[in-house]
Order: C-alpha cells, then structure tokens, then sequence
C-alpha cells in the first residue's frame, strides 16, 4: 500500500449518508472505515492509528465530542474534523476547543468536506515539516511511571493506590520486559516508606554462592574474600522495601531463610551468631509460574503463600494495544531529554507498525525500538515506519498469527472475536483494494452481494 494513503474513520449512523460519503472519500484515495455510533468508533480508534476521523456530533450514546476527545487523547497528530446539522457558533467553538481540526455543517457539498479534509492535512505536513512539534502526555493515565489507560491498566492502578498503604508482602507476576520492578517502585514512592530506602537484588544475577551474603550480609571471615563486614540488601532496606526480582531462581535453602525473615522480621549475617531485627516490607517479583513450581517441589509452598499475599498480576504488552500510542509519546519525550533532541512525534504510519506488532519482549522492547528511532532520525521532527527495525516496520503487512491471540480465563465473546475477524480481513481486503468493492470481494473469495451483505450486518452489530 501506497504511503501517502490516508486512514479515515468515518462516523455516522445515517447509513445512506454514511456510505455514500465513504464511497466519494475512497474515490479520492481514502482509505476508509465505517462506524455507525459513537462506541464502535472508540472501538476501532483504540485497534488503529487512523490518519483522520470525521464524525457526526450528534450520535445515539456515545456523541461526536467523546469521539472527539478520544482520538485527539490517543493520537496527538490525528486530523479531526466533525459534520452536524446543529451547526452553531457554539458547536463549532467547543468541538475546536476540545481537539477538531475543522467543522462542516449540513447539508454540506461533498467538495466541502474534501477541501477540509485537504487543508487540514497540508496543515499537518507543513506544520511536521517546519515546526518541533510536542507530544501531549496526559498525566492522568499515569501512577508514579506507567504508563497506560486500557481496563487493564485502570484496574492495575486502582489496585496499586489500595495496597500501596499497606505493608503487606506483594507478589509482582508477569513476562520478561512488562515492568516489574517499574510497579514495585510505584508502590513504594505511593506508601508511607517513601521516605526510606527502596532497595533491589535480582536473584538471578547474583551466583549462588554469593546470593546469601548479598542478601544477608556477612562479618570479617565468614568466607574467602571476606575482608570485612558488610551489610546485605535486608539490613539497606531497614524502614524501607525491598525487591527480590526473580524470586524463584532462589535454590531451596536460600528460600527456607527468607521464610524465616518473613515470619520473624529477624536474620544473621553470613558467618555471624548475633540476630538482627529489621523491619523491612518486601516486594517479589518472578515470571516463573511458582503454583507450578510449588506442585513439582521447586519452590516451598510455605514460602509462595508467604510472598502471595497480596497477588499483582501484569498484562503482556501484546494486550494492551491500546496503551502503545500513550507509551509511544511517554518514550518519545524521554528519549528526546536524554538525547537532547527537540521534542518529536510518531507518525501514523509508524504507529499502525507499532500496533500491529506482537512485543515479545514487552514495553522493554517497546522503549529500545523508541530510542533506537529517535538515535537515527537524523535530526527530523517525525519518526516514520522507516525508522523502526525491519521486523516491527513490516509487521502492518502481516495477520497475526491465532496462537498470539490471549483467551482470558474468564473466557472470550466468541461470536463477537469471530465477527471482529471478519470485520478485520474485510477491511484489510478493501484497505488493499483502496476501497474497490468488486476486487475485495475477488480477495476473500466472495461474492460482491456477499461482501456488501456482510459489511451492512457489521455495520448494525
């Protein structure tokens, strides 16, 4: 597909008028998606980085203004444009004041939008062009640096704002790079121990050898090497937390000595008799499932309940897509400080890359794709597709695998995910065919009378 293609959501529920406009607007080499209410346009905003929206401001449920502010919120870049037949001053006011780029009323020519639709873009390329633009970080999707705003991550912030006052032992699970130690120092920066030390041991970088006086401490002779005493990361941490990253790489008698600092808050130094008290509240984090472990006798179940008091459980990247754009920005800012660079955007184009991409890796690879943007853009205010490694750039061209697909344990909507696949290849079919109803049809093998049956039925769902 073309790179100057432009992405247009279009939202209206007059469907004559709907297609119609949609019809005209892929004849001028828009790549077009419909959404007949306000939700199904949230729907679609929150799946793709659409180039433009035009909506209707007066919808059932959902309004033209909500649509407004979400686009605006998750895309920063995106042109915005509304068309009502409640054309008032004060419409037009408040919908610009919220995010719009312009403002059509009806009965309006078609050449009307389209002159719009034209200035707002060449707008947006000259403004990319000659100005550093600033990326709007939105502060209230945040707790103490993450970054997000899907139901995921609302419930992952309301649940951190509870036990952040508590000093009760958590228990951080989740995949490599999905910030595990970024929640475990949200907690402690929100809890009275701010104010004391937040200490981190990884337990797997640490040989084994050498893990218990890195955590215990140890006195002058305790072993070789041992020129002198030291204190370990329990004793550092006193009135504070402490993070035990990958918890259950700990071998056997390692996690009988933590249980005991968990159940009497005391301990000795390695080589030492004198017991130490310590008031100390302790965040773990691993991405082994330990109830596995436990069950084939790797980890002490005493242990696991100790550490499980208060379970938090962190989402894969991959199904959080919704997040990626607001991450894309929190990114670009930082990266832009630290390198020095005025401030830079992600174009739409880069941004459909980024969400159409499975992150194995999670946010840490998220935020090394970012920079790694940012290091050779070679000084331009706009990061493009171009910019990103050869895999996540080409990763737009191509279905995500079933495989990848999450099903949650309390199970999926299926006659919802199949008609999400559907409405999926449909518009892939037609993006291909720039909106050629005959050839899409041709693409999945259907007939025309078919496709558009189809596309009237999604349309009402």
């Amino acid at each position: 597909m073309a790179e100057n293609q432009k992405h247009l959501l279009l939202v209206e529920d007059e469907a004559p008028l709907r297609e119609a406009v949609a019809e005209r607007l892929a004849d001028h080499g828009f790549v077009v998606v419909q959404a007949a209410t306000g939700e199904q346009a949230l729907d679609e905003l929150a799946e793709f980085a659409f180039d433009v929206v035009v909506t209707d401001l007066r919808l059932p449920g959902i309004d033209g203004t909500r649509v407004i502010e979400a686009a605006v919120g998750r895309y920063p870049d995106i042109i915005a444009i509304v068309v009502t037949g409640y054309g008032t001053l004060r419409d037009a006011v408040d919908v610009i004041r919220r995010g719009a780029t312009d403002f059509v009323t009806k009965p309006f020519q078609f050449e009307e939008l389209l002159h719009a639709l034209k200035s707002a873009l060449e707008q947006r390329r000259l403004k990319s062009e000659n100005a550093y633009l600033r990326a709007q970080l939105q502060e209230r999707y945040r707790f103490e640096g993450i970054v997000g705003r899907g139901r995921a991550m609302r419930d992952l912030f309301q649940l951190l704002e509870t036990v952040a006052n508590t000093a009760s032992t958590i228990l951080v699970t989740g995949e490599t790079g999905t910030g595990k130690e970024v929640v475990a120092r949200a907690i402690h920066h929100n809890s009275p121990r701010r104010m004391h030390r937040f200490v981190a041991l990884n337990c797997s970088a640490i040989p084994e050898t050498l893990l218990e006086a890195e955590l215990f401490g140890h006195v002058r002779g305790a072993f070789t090497g041992a020129i002198g005493t030291r204190q370990g990361r329990l004793e550092q941490a006193h009135k504070g937390t402490l993070f035990l990253d990958e918890v259950g790489t700990m071998s056997m008698p390692l996690q009988m000595k933590l249980l005991r600092v968990l159940q009497e808050r005391e301990f000795e130094r390695v080589g030492d008799s004198t017991t130490i008290k310590v008031d100390v509240r302790v965040i773990a984090a691993t991405n082994a499932d330990l109830t596995r472990m436990v069950g084939e006798g790797l980890f002490r179940g005493d242990l696991f309940y100790r550490l499980n008091v208060i379970p938090v459980k962190l989402p894969p990247l991959r199904e959080r897509k919704e997040d990626i754009s607001l991450l894309v920005q929190h990114f670009l800012q930082k990266f832009c400080t630290e390198l020095g660079r005025p401030a830079m955007t992600m174009s739409q184009s880069a941004t459909r890359a980024l969400m159409a991409y499975s992150w194995p890796g999670n946010i840490r690879q998220l935020e090394n794709a970012v920079e790694r943007a940012v290091a050779l853009s070679g000084g331009r205010s706009q990061i493009e597709a171009s910019d990103l490694p050869p895999e996540i750039e080409q990763a737009s061209d191509e279905p995500a695998p079933l495989s990848a697909v999450p099903l949650p344990e309390d199970g999926i909507d299926f006659e919802k995910f199949i008609a999400d696949i559907e409405r999926e290849m449909i518009r892939r079919s037609l993006e291909r065919t720039n909106g050629n109803k005959g050839a899409a049809a041709r693409l999945l093998n259907l007939k025309r009378t078919t496709l558009v049956e189809k596309l009237k039925r999604l349309e009402r769902s």
